[in-house]
């Protein structure tokens, strides 16, 4: 084997105890700042990483103590090209180790996997980037072009202390930025006798987290009221749950689909696209969600006494929202509750580009290489991510952070899920991808 191949062997080697060791700093992210835990001991140790090999890192603390941010850049050969952007959030959703097979900040490296809160969510990812960034500086690899290397906080709280912030405050560490690539994306789906499809994510609905207010009355509990607003509030609730938003196919989700019909030969005609959607099994939940905006109610909030009718009450939905939906989602919301319904909401943009450029050809090539035979599909997400944030520096963005998965597992359902992991031959296999990915792109 080549010098060049037994250090990337090393590379693949190291980032199994990266994405271990990172589980194991507790980073859990509530989306209260009061009870935020660890991204400050995650960024210090991402910065630790870097600077010992070479780099000069740049370590922000955004409006809040402790929301640390880390970035670094790797000069390419050629610096009037566009850089490119590799992102990755440190934080993590709540996890209850008492549901879980081993501790969710254990880092465990058993069964062929790496467990933990965050093995897909994406501490996989982030570990891959370190190890290959630190492959790259101690083998003095100069890139086509300028990377640059983000680690964010609060991502999973939709980035107000991560990159949102970064973008508004300091958008000169993203000077000369074209393109990113991030989560969710270049992971494999079996479809047909070992055929596997990667998805490459190229669209994400917006995000709108609603909060709905209803005044009435308030008065004892005994008494006739006919003004109640806990009552006015589940009437509205109600109603939007049992909305159903119109069917839109995006050319993402066209583009998947027809993949998957010349693959496998499975049809979704325009006629029952919903109902044959149920052929792709674990993923039908994933796919299914980008075929309608989505409105989830999510949290209730009323009262403060038993006998006491409160004077207000109030409700907070998940709201998803496809691209080019937006405008047209807040008239049918406003026709939908009414005007007695106050509603505030804080929100993220959707997320969309073309499957094309020499940047996908990159890619579907480091896939390729890796996999003979796989294919390579473009997806859009019906989750949200840091993206929504780095498109508004003009930044076209993918989900790509490349696993081979096997047939069996339902790699969807392992995010925010108990027992989350990832395995060890895949994120080997995603260091080899996009080491070819970023030395060719």
């Amino acid at each position: 084997m080549s010098t060049t191949g037994n250090a990337l062997a090393l590379a693949e080697d190291e980032v199994v105890t990266l994405v271990s060791e990172l589980i194991r700093i507790d980073t859990t992210n509530t989306g209260d700042p009061a009870t935020v835990v660890g991204e400050r001991k995650a960024a210090e140790w991402v910065a630790e990483k870097l600077s010992e090999v070479g780099y000069e890192t740049t370590y922000v603390e955004s409006g809040a103590k402790g929301r640390g941010n880390v970035v670094a850049r790797l000069q390419g050969a050629d610096p009037s090209r566009g850089a490119l952007l590799v992102h990755g959030h440190l934080d993590v959703v709540p996890a209850d180790a008492s549901e879980w097979s081993v501790h969710p900040f254990s880092g465990a490296v058993q069964d062929g996997y790496v467990w933990g809160r965050g093995a897909v969510d994406m501490k996989d990812m982030v570990g891959m980037t370190l190890a290959l960034a630190r492959h790259f500086k101690r083998e003095n690899v100069v890139p086509p072009r300028d990377i640059v290397f983000a680690f964010l906080a609060d991502e999973e709280a939709g980035g107000l202390y991560g990159a949102k912030w970064l973008v508004e405050n300091r958008p000169e560490l993203f000077e000369g930025v074209t393109e990113a690539i991030s989560e969710v994306g270049g992971f494999s789906i079996t479809l047909k006798d070992d055929v596997r499809a990667y998805l490459v994510e190229t669209a994400e609905k917006g995000i709108r987290w609603l909060k709905l207010r209803v005044k009435g009355t308030a008065g004892h509990g005994s008494m006739i009221h006919r003004d109640n607003a806990v009552a006015k509030l589940a009437a509205a609730v109600t109603k939007l749950d049992q909305h159903q938003w119109p069917l839109i196919i995006r050319p993402s989700v066209r583009e998947f689909l027809d993949g998957v019909t010349e693959i496998t030969g499975l049809e979704f005609p325009d006629d029952d696209v919903e109902g044959s959607i149920g052929k792709l099994g674990a993923l039908s939940r994933m796919i299914g969600a980008t075929l309608r905006d989505t409105a989830n109610p999510t949290m209730l909030s009323a009262g403060y006494k038993a006998n006491v009718i409160p004077s207000t009450a109030e409700a907070t939905v998940d709201c998803r929202i496809l691209p080019g939906r937006e405008e047209a989602f807040d008239r049918e919301l406003a026709e939908l509750l009414g005007p007695d319904v106050e509603r505030e909401w804080v929100g993220l943009p959707p997320v969309e580009t073309t499957f094309d450029g020499a940047l996908v050809d990159a890619m579907t090539a480091s896939i390729i290489a890796e996999d003979p035979g796989a294919r390579v599909l473009p997806y859009m997400l019906s989750g949200g991510t840091d993206a929504k944030s780095f498109q508004t520096l003009g930044i076209r963005n993918f989900g790509f952070a490349p696993l081979k998965l096997p047939a069996d597992l339902d790699f969807s359902g392992l995010f925010h899920g108990v027992d989350e992991r990832v395995p060890v031959d895949a994120l080997k296999f995603g260091v080899r991808v996009l080491d070819r990915f970023l030395r060719n792109s």
